[in-house]
């Protein structure tokens, strides 16, 4: 890996957003345009939660909540992020650490990227460390809602 990359230089800049005014449909509506299953929520540039095709699932359809239900509703708030400067090490071990796939990048309180696990493993060569734990992750995501 070439000394010093950063998150910075894998991270996605184009992130879609909602915002409190938004509703559960229309999330959903963005996650099927863009085929994600990760939205942040916004308040300017302000990154205040995200909502993932989970969170709909979870607190939104099995709560029997309908498309006009607020984002509030369904958001997640208290998040891990990282700051661009982060080395991508260290961006693998928090995703390893909190079990996550996708993190976003937030300078000075706002949004200016996200990084997903697949970033780290097309664009990163990382130390076994971190490897071994993000492919724990993969693996452990599996067996939730197994019929073991």
């Amino acid at each position: 890996m070439a000394a010093g990359r950063t998150v910075k230089d894998i991270m996605s800049k184009d992130c879609v957003t909602v915002t409190l005014q938004d509703n559960v449909y229309e999330i959903a509506v963005k996650m099927k345009q863009h085929d994600i299953g990760f939205v942040a929520v916004v308040e300017g540039k302000k990154l205040i939660g995200v909502v993932t095709d989970r969170d709909l699932v979870v607190r939104g359809y099995a709560e029997k909540k309908s498309g006009s239900t607020a984002v509030e509703e369904v958001i997640t708030t208290n998040i891990a992020t990282i700051d661009p400067s982060m080395s991508i090490e260290e961006a693998a071990k928090v995703m390893a650490k909190d079990q996550i796939r996708r993190l976003p990048v937030v300078e000075n309180g706002e949004l200016v990227g996200v990084v997903a696990i697949g970033d780290l493993a097309v664009r990163g060569n990382f130390e076994d460390e971190a490897g071994e734990a993000l492919s724990r992750i993969s693996s452990d995501k599996t067996l939730v809602g197994s019929s073991k």
